[in-house]
């Protein structure tokens, strides 16, 4: 289980909850639980980390994960981004440090609590299904909407999630996040 992506990931999220830092798991992972099922290498936190944790989670953290904490600084600085990276399996954790807007404030107020049972049952807020393929479909803009990794997560969680959906909710936010023209999109070939 040491390897496992979910183990690692809840490793960095439970020194989070310690700490009473706001966070959701995002990316791959959310869609994998929402969704089809694909390796990942990395796996994405959002957080509201301040300056104030950085010493205590690089204390909980350091001896097995490689972290540069000058990163951690500048990325709380300009609310951008930094990785830590589990020192035995060399799987890489993305932290991302957002500016505060409308849709993360959301986000975080929707997460779900998904339990796993590893060596122990351990809980982590991830983001909701449609919370999700709204970050991936605005990822696939910010990419030039060529990422078929991306577009086919949109599709994976919308398929195994139809008629769970919360559609007005997807598609308020995907007026407000100007990618309304992509959901539908992704609605209709979904079906």
């Amino acid at each position: 289980m040491q390897n496992d992506p979910i183990a690692v990931t809840l490793k960095v999220t439970g020194v989070l909850e310690k700490l009473g830092v706001p966070y959701l798991i995002g990316g791959s992972l959310a869609s994998t639980l929402y969704g089809m099922v694909r390796t990942t290498q990395d796996s994405d936190i959002i957080t509201e980390m301040r300056l104030e944790h950085i010493r205590p989670f690089i204390a909980a953290l350091e001896n097995e994960f490689y972290i540069d904490d000058e990163m951690i600084v500048e990325s709380i600085q300009r609310n951008s981004s930094f990785n830590i990276i589990h020192r035995e399996s060399m799987f890489k954790v993305d932290i991302f440090i957002p500016r505060p807007r409308p849709f993360q404030k959301s986000q975080l107020a929707r997460v779900q609590r998904q339990t796993f049972q590893l060596e122990t049952a351990l809980s982590a807020n991830f983001a909701s299904p449609e919370d999700t393929i709204l970050s991936k479909l605005e990822w696939y803009r910010l990419g030039g909407e060529v990422s078929e990794r991306q577009w086919r997560d949109i599709l994976g969680v919308l398929k195994t999630r139809a008629g769970e959906l919360d559609l007005s909710y997807l598609r308020k936010w995907g007026q407000e996040l100007k990618v309304a023209d992509l959901l539908e999109r992704a609605l209709k070939e979904a079906a």
